[in-house]
């Protein structure tokens, strides 16, 4: 099973990023490329521990529907969240955060396994992987600037924390 890890340093407090992480509104914001949309259980604001959302995104010019429901919650430390229905035979996500000097050090471990068996696993050695961490990145840049740049008060609706 591919695991997928990325450290991002963020200049601003863990309270922030944790909740930008689990907001509904930051992931829309960060996934505009797929255009992807919640459109059933939490569809907007923070997600909470066992809470679910189902995503609406197009991924390799196909439109895909993935629920996920948030199975740990330690705020601000982690969450995880894990695919209950759709495309991948498995994914698992967790998220770490941890309070550092210069702010807030964010961790990801993604873990994914593509159905269709000796297929699945060449299409994620070949393709998948590096899609899926292309994702990430790109929402991880999102949250970054919008944690650093005070954007965040739009998103999360306060002022302060």
């Amino acid at each position: 099973m591919p695991v997928i890890h990325l450290e991002t340093e963020i200049h601003a407090p863990i309270e922030i990023c944790f909740d930008l992480s689990i907001s509904i509104d930051l992931h829309m914001l960060s996934t505009e490329a797929t255009r992807e949309k919640a459109i059933a259980g939490r569809t907007s604001g923070l997600i909470g521990l066992n809470e679910t959302v189902t995503w609406h995104a197009k991924h390799f010019g196909v439109w895909q529907k993935i629920t996920v429901q948030i199975t740990a919650f330690k705020k601000p430390e982690y969450f995880t969240d894990e695919m209950v229905k759709g495309a991948f035979k498995s994914m698992k996500h967790i998220h770490y955060f941890a309070e550092k000097p210069y702010g807030t050090l964010m961790k990801d471990e993604f873990a994914f396994e593509s159905p269709l068996g000796v297929v699945g696993k060449f299409v994620n050695w070949l393709i998948l992987k590096k899609y899926m961490t292309n994702l990430l990145k790109e929402r991880n840049r999102v949250l970054k600037e919008v944690a650093e740049s005070g954007k965040w008060r739009e998103i999360l609706k306060r002022e302060t924390y």
